[in-house]
């Protein structure tokens, strides 16, 4: 098809987004909705988000299902090796004669950012990965392992880091910290042990919560605490090596690197010390969204 239209679908753990776009990148449609992560809402539920994404895009676009040539589709906690069936499916109760293009979310993160499928993007947000793929198309993913086994320099991490440093502070085992009174101040507690209630309730794990607490320790960190820096600092090493673990792996000398997730979107203590740690001379800015990405990867299909 000389002039496809096509669709990309973005589903991260907290929203869906999707787009109808046409061969230049122009967005004809576009709609949001809840979480698709099969992962937290359910493979039926996450099923039914995603249909219902994709035909309020064509909706707004004004556009047919037969017009759409392909679908390039990220959606979070859905690794294509193990739901590219169920992605193929989903997509084809909406879009049966399109083209899919099964992907994960930090891959068109990383398309979407560099606009191509090659480099190396180092995100931090709830989670934190590093993700890269080289001129031949090998790919590396390094992190992303979850909360429980290691998300090492991410948002919850630096919440977890700041919880324990409270922790420690208060039965004396380290040096004070301003972190302790803004923690307890944010989470409308009284004093230190309150944490344990705050934390252990019923209820499932406060992951979001945790993570929540990032931004007092990069605010702590610029204002001068010692021990706030010093977790930043060892988020900024985790990091740094988890970028440096990728472009050894894919045998990267100098990479296009690109940042995502909340805690490397703006200047910080700790985006600003990444930068420095990878060479980069400013904040990246992402070319397009990770749901371009998308739509980017389907376009590529197209074409070959």
């Amino acid at each position: 098809m000389s002039a496809p239209y096509v669709m990309g679908l973005d589903g991260g753990g907290s929203n869906l987004r999707a787009v109808v776009l046409a061969r230049d990148l122009t967005i004809l449609g576009a709609s949001e909705g809840p979480t698709a992560s099969p992962v937290v809402a359910g493979p039926g539920p996450a099923a039914e988000t995603i249909r219902a994404g994709m035909r309020a895009a064509l909706a707004a676009a004004n556009m047919p299902p037969e017009q759409i040539a392909a679908v390039g589709i990220g959606i979070a906690g859905a690794l294509p090796r193990y739901s590219e069936g169920w992605l193929r499916e989903v997509v084809a109760a909406v879009l049966p004669s399109a083209l899919v293009v099964p992907s994960i979310d930090y891959e068109i993160a990383l398309v979407g950012a560099l606009g191509e499928r090659c480099g190396v993007l180092v995100l931090s947000g709830t989670g934190s990965l590093a993700y890269g793929v080289n001129a031949a198309g090998e790919s590396a993913l390094v992190g992303a392992w979850g909360y429980l086994i290691d998300d090492a320099g991410s948002g919850y991490w630096l919440g977890q880091q700041a919880l324990q440093a409270a922790a420690r502070a208060a039965d004396g085992r380290a040096p004070s910290t301003t972190l302790t009174r803004a923690i307890l101040d944010a989470l409308s507690l009284g004093e230190p042990l309150d944490l344990v209630l705050w934390l252990y309730q019923p209820g499932g794990p406060r992951t979001r919560d945790v993570a929540a607490l990032a931004p007092l320790v990069l605010a702590h960190a610029e204002a001068g605490d010692a021990v706030a820096r010093r977790i930043v600092a060892a988020a900024c090493a985790e990091l740094t090596l988890a970028a440096r673990t990728v472009m050894r792996r894919l045998d990267l000398a100098a990479p296009r690197i690109a940042f995502a997730g909340g805690l490397l979107s703006a200047p910080n203590p700790l985006s600003t010390a990444l930068c420095a740690a990878l060479g980069l001379s400013a904040l990246p800015q992402p070319r397009h969204t990770p749901v371009v990405g998308a739509g980017l990867l389907a376009l590529a299909a197209c074409a070959r």
